[in-house]
C-alpha cells in the first residue's frame, strides 16, 4: 500500500454505512461507539452479556421478568377503568356541548349573565392579533348596523379547520363550499369494545344528502400474549368511514380526466373519459380498508395513511372538542406553539449534550500527544 493511500475497511459486515480508514491513529473507543449506534450490534451484545451471567442470576431476572408481566397487567386495567370513568363523565360534558352548539348555530341566543366573561389577563395584555379583530370587529359594528342580524356564529368550524394546520393540509379549495356547512362536531364514547365515534353535522347543501357523517375508532388495551411488555396504553387498532349520498356531479373526491384517442386505422378521434381519486377532506370518511386475516400483514403505504388518519382521530378527540371555541380564537393554538417550543429546546439540550460526549467521532482526528507529556 503507498504512502498516504489507506485502507477502508467496514465496520460491520451488512452495513456500509461505517466506513472507517486503517489507521492506527484511530482509537478503539471511537469504533466502538459507531458500533454501539446500530441497534442490531447493541442487541447482540445485550445478549451475549446475558448469555454470560450465572445460573444463578438468570433465574432472578425471570423472576423480575414475572413481577414485570403482573405490573404491565394491572397498568393495563388501570387504563380500562380510566376509559370507564372518562365515558362517566362524558356524559356530564355533553350538556355543555349541546349548549355551544345551540350558540354557534343560533338556535340559542345567551343572555348577558352568561356573556360576562373577564380574561385573565387585563386587556392590554391580549395578543396583538387578537386585539386587532377585536377592533375591526366593533369598527364594522359602527359602519353597519346590519351585523346585528348575523345568526350565531358564522363559519365557525371552518374557522377551526383553516386555524390547525393538521387539518388545514387535509383541505383543499373545493372543500371549503362545503365545510361552511358543517355546523358541529361531536364525540361519541364506547366503553365496551373501547372506542370512539366522531360526528360531523351537516346543515342541507347541494352536495349530499347526508345529514351527519360518521368516523368509528376501535381501540385495544389488551396485552400481545407474544409481546407483553411492548404494551404502552390503549391504542387506536381499528377505523371505519360512512358512505357520501353525493349528489350526483358533486362529489369532490373524485375528477373526471378527459383524453382523446386517435385510431390508427380509420384517423377517427374519440373522447376517452377516466374518473380518478383526489386529495379532499372528505376522503377522510373512506380509510384504507382492513384485511379479515390477523396475520396479514399492512403495506408500508397503507400503514401510513392509518397512522396519520388515527392520529387526526385523536386529535378531534382529545383536544379540537373538548375546547373548540379556543381553537376558534387560536389561543390554544398558542398554547400548542409555547408547549413545542420547550419540547424543541429539551432535544436541542440533549444534542448539544450528545455532541458534547462525542467530540471527535465524526471525521475529526484526535491529538493525543498532550496526553502523552502528562
Amino acid at each position: 500500500m503507498s504512502g498516504g493511500d489507506l485502507d477502508r475497511k467496514e465496520v460491520g459486515e451488512e452495513n456500509e454505512d461505517y466506513l472507517v480508514e486503517d489507521d492506527s491513529d484511530i482509537p478503539t473507543e471511537h469504533v466502538n461507539k459507531l458500533l454501539l449506534n446500530r441497534s442490531d450490534v447493541l442487541a447482540a451484545l445485550q445478549a451475549q452479556s446475558l448469555a454470560a451471567l450465572p445460573p444463578s442470576v438468570k433465574k432472578r431476572i425471570k423472576a423480575l421478568k414475572k413481577i414485570q408481566l403482573e405490573s404491565t397487567k394491572i397498568e393495563s386495567k388501570f387504563y380500562e377503568e380510566i376509559h370507564a370513568l372518562e365515558c362517566k363523565y362524558h356524559k356530564l360534558w355533553l350538556p355543555q356541548y349541546e349548549k355551544r352548539a345551540q350558540i354557534v348555530s343560533g338556535s340559542y341566543e345567551p343572555v348577558e349573565e352568561e356573556c360576562d366573561w373577564e380574561s385573565d389577563k387585563e386587556e392590554d395584555d391580549l395578543s396583538n392579533e387578537l386585539e386587532k379583530k377585536a377592533k375591526i370587529k366593533e369598527e364594522t359594528e359602527n359602519e353597519n348596523a346590519v351585523n346585528d342580524d348575523v345568526k350565531g356564529i358564522p363559519e365557525f368550524w371552518l374557522t377551526i379547520f383553516r386555524n390547525v394546520s393538521l387539518l388545514q393540509e387535509m383541505v383543499e379549495d373545493y372543500d371549503i363550499p362545503i365545510l361552511k356547512h358543517l355546523e358541529d362536531v361531536k364525540v361519541v364514547l364506547n366503553e365496551k369494545p373501547m372506542g370512539f365515534i366522531l360526528k360531523f353535522y351537516f346543515s342541507p347543501n347541494e352536495y349530499f344528502q347526508n345529514s351527519v357523517l360518521t368516523k368509528e375508532y376501535e381501540m385495544n388495551c389488551a396485552l400481545d400474549e407474544a409481546d407483553p411488555f411492548s404494551f404502552e396504553g390503549p391504542e387506536i387498532v381499528k377505523c371505519k368511514g360512512c358512505p357520501i349520498d353525493w349528489a350526483k356531479g358533486k362529489n369532490v373526491t373524485l375528477k373526471t380526466l378527459k383524453k382523446k384517442q386517435k385510431h390508427k386505422g380509420r384517423g377517427e378521434v374519440r373522447v376517452v373519459t377516466k374518473t380518478v381519486r383526489r386529495d379532499s377532506f372528505f376522503n377522510f370518511f373512506s380509510p384504507p380498508t382492513f384485511s379479515k386475516d390477523p396475520d396479514a400483514e399492512i403495506d408500508e403505504e397503507t400503514q401510513s395513511l392509518l397512522t396519520a388518519d388515527f392520529e387526526i382521530g385523536h386529535y378531534f378527540k382529545e383536544k379540537i372538542i373538548p375546547r373548540a371555541v379556543l381553537y376558534f380564537t387560536g389561543e390554544a393554538l398558542e398554547d400548542e406553539e409555547d408547549e413545542l417550543e420547550e419540547e424543541e429546546g429539551d432535544e436541542d439540550d440533549e444534542e448539544d449534550d450528545d455532541e458534547d460526549d462525542s467530540d471527535g467521532v465524526a471525521g475529526d482526528k484526535v491529538d493525543y500527544s498532550d496526553c502523552k507529556n502528562q
